[in-house]
């Protein structure tokens, strides 16, 4: 097990899935929590993407093509459930809905769409994939472990700063960061959407 192996992997995981880029997003999808119900949701996020990560990693494209589904078609998935998610924070539902209900029954983000597809999405799982292909075996599956445990280690440290940058931008901010992070996230899923759209065109031109 390489050292620069580790840390190129490292560096490949914590650019796809941009701990620095989803923390104001994990602000904006747990505005007005308290930072027990943050820190919560936090680690759930966490042991979900975790859990997935792993199974890819045991497993590989074995448990997607199982049931028939390639990594295009999870990428033109994820874009379209990430696209409604945009579509609630560009027109605040979430916040409405949070409004009518304690904090207890409130929308919970953790699992969907921070766990997946926001960390565990298309390209950390491509990204495991890799890893685990590239020292097949028990070394291959360990690190991958490693990667995806530093990875999700830098989420965690990000995540824990979010009280401090929803003081720092106060409820008209974070509304406003809202909804711009709503664009960006439509534009993201569309991305998904076009980028499976365009990795099936290419298995299927000669059937046309």
């Amino acid at each position: 097990m390489e050292i620069d192996f580790l840390i190129t992997s490292f560096v490949a995981l914590f650019v796809i899935i941009d701990p620095i880029g989803l923390t104001p997003l994990f602000v904006a999808l747990t505005q007005g929590m308290s930072a027990k119900a943050r820190r919560k949701i936090t680690i759930r996020a966490i042991g979900v993407a975790f859990f997935v990560l792993m199974l890819i990693a045991l497993f590989g494209e074995t448990v997607l093509g199982f049931v028939g589904i390639s990594m295009p078609a999870f990428r033109v998935a994820g874009g379209i459930l990430l696209f409604l998610t945009a579509l609630d924070m560009l027109f605040q539902r979430r916040t409405k809905r949070r409004e009518d209900q304690s904090e207890e029954e409130a929308d919970d983000p953790s699992v969907f769409p921070l766990a997946i597809p926001l960390i565990a999405g298309p390209g950390s799982i491509t990204t495991i994939i890799l890893i685990v292909g590239a020292t097949p075996g028990p070394i291959g599956l360990a690190s991958a472990g490693l990667v995806a445990l530093a990875g999700l280690i830098t989420v965690f440290i990000f995540f824990s700063m979010a009280d401090g940058l929803e003081k720092l931008l106060g409820k008209t901010g974070i509304d406003v960061v809202t909804r711009l992070l709503g664009m960006l996230l439509a534009a993201l899923s569309v991305q998904f959407v076009l980028e499976g759209f365009f990795a099936f065109l290419p298995a299927n031109e000669g059937a046309v």
